[in-house]
């Protein structure tokens, strides 16, 4: 099985291409699925990102409240870096689980795992291929502040506690730009799906 990571900043369209590559027959694992995963009620993962932010990060019903947790950690590098580093070794364990269940389903297929922190943490050394989608910054600060309701300061603060594109980029085998919008996108994904499959039969 190949494996790929596929990364991007904020905003820049990662859900939408790891959508396609799944339209495509790819095994696909996104970030805010395992983000969630890790952080169900009663979770190890949720206790203990209680007891380091405090029971007002919870709704009334024991559910994580994600926007007051992300007004908190995305307002102070420290406790954004304290959260990455109590949650990382959850997420890798759910991403590794779930890659040995797809190889053992189908191992000449191809695994792609989207994880915002995927150059940062180091993680992306664990895969064979890594993809980088990126866009125009403009593109990028127009679609954050649309999506999430955020004012341009704050999409802006968002995206500077982020490492820049440009840096990502230096670590991609394939990058895909989506600042066109989706049509140009989706055919640049099926150009990158191609060459995966190339890929495997080396």
């Amino acid at each position: 099985m190949l494996r790929v990571g596929l990364t991007g900043s904020i905003g820049v369209g990662k859900s939408f291409v790891t959508s396609v590559l799944g339209e495509l027959g790819c095994h696909v694992l996104d970030a805010d699925e395992t983000a969630r995963a890790v952080v169900t009620t009663a979770s190890p993962g949720l206790r203990d990102v209680v007891a380091e932010y405090g029971s007002e990060i919870l709704r009334d019903d024991g559910t994580l409240d994600r926007s007051k947790l992300g007004a908190i950690v995305f307002a102070d590098a420290n406790k954004r870096e304290l959260l990455n580093s109590i949650l990382h070794p959850y997420i890798i364990a759910e991403q590794d689980e779930r890659l040995r269940d797809w190889e053992a389903q189908d191992p000449n297929g191809i695994a792609i795992v989207d994880a915002a922190l995927l150059i940062e943490s180091g993680g992306y050394k664990r895969f064979d291929r890594v993809i980088v989608v990126h866009c125009d910054p403009e593109v990028q600060l127009k679609r954050l502040m649309a999506r999430n309701s955020l004012s341009r300061e704050e999409a802006e603060r968002r995206i500077a506690a982020q490492m820049p594109q440009e840096e990502k980029k230096k670590f991609a085998d394939y990058l895909i730009d989506t600042s066109e919008g989706f049509e140009a996108a989706r055919k640049r994904t099926g150009e990158v799906y191609r060459d995966l499959r190339e890929e495997l039969k080396k």
